[in-house]
């Protein structure tokens, strides 16, 4: 696991309300908590343990927050839907660099399409539609982490 999945991780547990997650594989094993406990890491190293303190609950992220503040209000006072990540994650616009983008701006769309995929601890999740409609904008760039609940695209209901 390295320290990016770490951030990842942390930012979920601190997100989803959990108290305390442990996490242990054969050499490597981490505990989260909340609530300004810290956060134990200890490696494969003789004994060596790194104390990390939890973020706050409500973590501030100066380049990400306010544009999905200000995409939120875009999306509220018009009539799109934001479909939001359910996970955290890469985000990819195709399959693969050299195949067709899913979507694209003024595709329109259905249920049950896959609009993106995003890959989280080498899983390759493909995100389907929930609604029908026109997709008007695209919010993320390609290869992008996401956070879960971060708008992804927003769409035009038909």
């Amino acid at each position: 696991m390295d320290i990016k999945q770490i951030q990842d991780l942390i930012r979920f547990v601190s997100k989803s309300g959990v108290n305390e997650v442990a996490i242990e594989q054969k050499d490597f094993k981490i505990t989260i908590k909340t609530n300004e406990a810290p956060t134990v890491i200890s490696a494969p190293m003789p004994q060596q343990v790194v104390s990390v303190p939890a973020p706050p609950v409500q973590p501030s992220f100066p380049a990400v927050a306010p544009a999905a503040e200000a995409v939120a209000a875009t999306a509220e006072s018009s009539n799109y839907i934001t479909i939001k990540s359910p996970m955290i994650g890469t985000f990819y616009r195709s399959s693969s660099p050299d195949k067709p983008l899913f979507v694209n701006v003024g595709d329109e769309i259905t249920s049950g399409k896959v609009l993106c995929i995003i890959e989280a601890m080498k899983l390759f999740n493909e995100i389907e539609s929930e609604v029908s409609g026109k997709i008007v904008k695209v919010l993320v760039d390609n290869a992008s982490p996401v956070e879960y609940d971060q708008p992804l695209f927003l769409v035009e209901p038909k």
